[in-house]
């Protein structure tokens, strides 16, 4: 175990990143009505902001174990926040290829994120409450979502979008700030020396990773399986309770804050019992969840009573939301001595295209079905193939299909 701060002064340091982070999804996205009545666009583009986020960390994901052994996880979560923050500003320029700019430019800062903080943590966690603490990271991730859902909307409101942007990058700004203290202990292990030109062969090799390593190559796949479930049900739940089961706007907002809430619930709850039962079986139990819940709001229709719709929202959100932090544990358990980073960003990198690709495929449906009960099946059906992959992917007797790369020491 490395010497240092607790391991939980370092988990709420990084769930605290979490908390920032989110601000590159969601900041123009919640004050999308104010930003396109200003600039004449239709308010429903805040669709492509998602795709045009992910994009970005699409693109700089796979680079993170390169700029991990140079820099080390706290100063690249750092770098990571301060791009992320001037990303989110440049939206202020109020010009349609500053919003695009603004999008893919944060989206980038977002990518190394998540593989800094497991790189992190996996050197520090003890093996016995791996998952809890992940877990308990994790949860930065809805919890920032319902912070900036709320702050942005609130400054806007009273000082401009304008101001809601920049009140959400200079958060960032602030939590970047915030890490300095921990930077000499955590990043101990970084190899300043290390040569810049070796980032593309670091890149190619993390994502190599898929290819090479069974296990993980599985257990990514699960995740870009729950994934579309999350996104569904984040996306198209209020939506769907206000078109299909006639509900108000504001009940609707109300059971989704449930479903976030049981989100964060099922985060900790289900890491607590990773840790005592193993991951593989916490995961499929997660998954068959999250397909029958979705399978259930496929088939709900008009005079579904209330509290029915609030247990789908608490389900959805245990089980399609609550996942992450177990598959982050499993995937730095997986990974190859000292590639937790490149590890994290191979299934990173596979999980931002699948989140390319979802919003237009889960549109595409509610507009050729005209409603939302396809889109739900959807992610069903893909939720249990998930599990299915996990569980056969995984079994004991798989390991590494073929010879690492050289090129990637």
């Amino acid at each position: 175990m490395s010497p240092g701060p607790s391991i939980w002064l370092v988990m709420l340091a990084l769930l605290g990143t979490h908390l920032a982070g989110m601000g590159t999804f969601l900041t123009l996205p919640v004050l999308a009505p104010a930003i396109a009545a200003e600039l004449e666009l239709p308010a429903s583009l805040a669709g492509v902001h998602t795709a045009l986020a992910y994009a970005g960390a699409l693109v700089s994901g796979p680079f993170a174990q390169g700029l991990l052994r140079r820099h080390g996880g706290i100063r690249v979560c750092q770098g990571a926040l301060v791009v992320i923050a001037c990303g989110i500003a440049l939206a202020v320029l109020g010009h349609p290829l500053a919003l695009i700019a603004s999008a893919v430019v944060a989206g980038a800062g977002h990518g190394p994120l998540t593989p800094a903080g497991s790189h992190v943590l996996a050197a520090r966690t003890p093996a016995q409450i791996r998952s809890l603490v992940f877990g308990l990271k994790q949860t930065g991730v809805p919890a920032g979502a319902m912070l900036v859902s709320v702050i942005a909307p609130v400054v806007g409101s009273l000082y401009g979008w304008r101001a809601g942007v920049l009140a959400i990058a200079v958060f960032a700004l602030l939590l970047a700030l915030a890490l300095q203290p921990l930077r000499a202990a955590l990043d101990a292990d970084r190899d300043p020396a290390a040569p810049s030109r070796a980032a593309f062969g670091e890149a190619l090799g993390s994502l190599r990773l898929l290819r090479e390593h069974a296990p993980l190559r599985a257990t990514s796949l699960y995740g870009c399986g729950l994934a579309v479930g999350q996104f569904g049900f984040f996306s198209f739940f209020v939506v769907w309770q206000v078109q299909a089961l006639g509900m108000g706007l504001v009940e609707a907002g109300m059971t989704l804050a449930i479903g976030q809430g049981a989100g964060i619930l099922g985060r900790i709850l289900w890491a607590v019992a990773a840790d005592r039962r193993g991951a593989r079986p916490v995961l499929s139990v997660i998954g068959i969840g999250a397909c029958l819940s979705a399978l259930l709001l496929a088939l709900a229709g008009p005079g579904l009573p209330w509290l029915a719709v609030v247990a789908l929202a608490a389900a959805m959100g245990c089980f399609a939301v609550g996942w992450t932090g177990v598959l982050l544990a499993e995937v730095a358990r997986l990974a190859p001595p000292g590639r937790v980073g490149a590890a994290t960003s191979a299934m990173g990198f596979a999980m931002a295209l699948t989140l390319i690709l979802a919003p237009s495929l889960l549109s595409a449906l509610a507009g050729l079905t005209g409603g939302y009960a396809a889109g739900f099946a959807l992610c069903g059906v893909l939720a249990g193939g998930a599990v299915l992959i996990l569980r056969r992917g995984t079994a004991p007797g798989i390991a590494i299909s073929r010879a690492p790369s050289k090129l990637t020491p």
